[in-house]
């Protein structure tokens, strides 16, 4: 499977939430595309269908393929504590999405492509890997020859910087760093993760 390209809003629209940010279409149109989108008459998803469809929403909102999924959930499971928690404690560690959560990037995806492209060091060093596992204590920051790119710039200047608790970031080096792995009641992504255990644990 190759990583999805296609248009977000038909996504969000699938699962009925602003996914990837604000969307104004999803607002316009607050229901699965397709021909049978309006039809309220549709059937009601069974059990395996609820637990899929939280899994795909899961993925879509990080970014990761099925195997990058799958190998992170067998993380969660060997690791200690609830595995649902310790799984979104994963994805939110991964590089990509620190660096978006920061405000460097202004969409995972961007982070992604600013990480790919040699822009981002972790405590120094210049990391490429967007799958990397950040860890408690690192610097995660802008390459010294990359602070007077556009988009950095631009995604930095509308970012509250105060908005999660375990991250903090230094302007003066445009790094920030991650003080410790968010509690569950800290991440804001709208996933049941127990349905996604549920659905792995058949």
């Amino acid at each position: 499977m190759a990583r999805y390209i296609g248009p977000k809003s038909k996504i969000a629209r699938k699962f009925g939430e602003p996914i990837y940010g604000s969307d104004k279409y999803l607002d316009r149109k607050n229901f699965p595309p397709g021909q049978h989108g309006l039809n309220n008459k549709r059937k009601k998803p069974s059990e395996y269908g609820t637990q899929l469809r939280e899994k795909q929403k899961a993925k879509y909102t990080y970014g990761v393929l099925e195997r990058q999924f799958a190998n992170l959930f067998a993380k969660a499971q060997r690791s200690k504590g609830i595995t649902g928690e310790v799984l979104l404690q994963l994805l939110e560690s991964r590089l990509d999405n620190v660096v978006y959560r920061l405000g460097i990037a202004p969409t995972r995806a961007a982070a992604r492509q600013l990480v790919l492209h040699k822009h981002i060091v972790v405590n120094g060093d210049v990391v490429n890997i967007p799958s990397y596992l950040v860890k408690s204590g690192d610097i995660v920051g802008v390459r010294e020859k990359s602070k007077s790119l556009e988009v950095i710039a631009n995604s930095l200047a509308g970012t509250n910087h105060s908005k999660y608790s375990w991250l903090e970031w230094d302007n003066a080096n445009l790094a920030g760093k991650f003080l410790n792995v968010p509690e569950r009641a800290d991440i804001p992504e709208h996933i049941e993760e127990q349905l996604i255990v549920e659905l792995y644990s058949k």
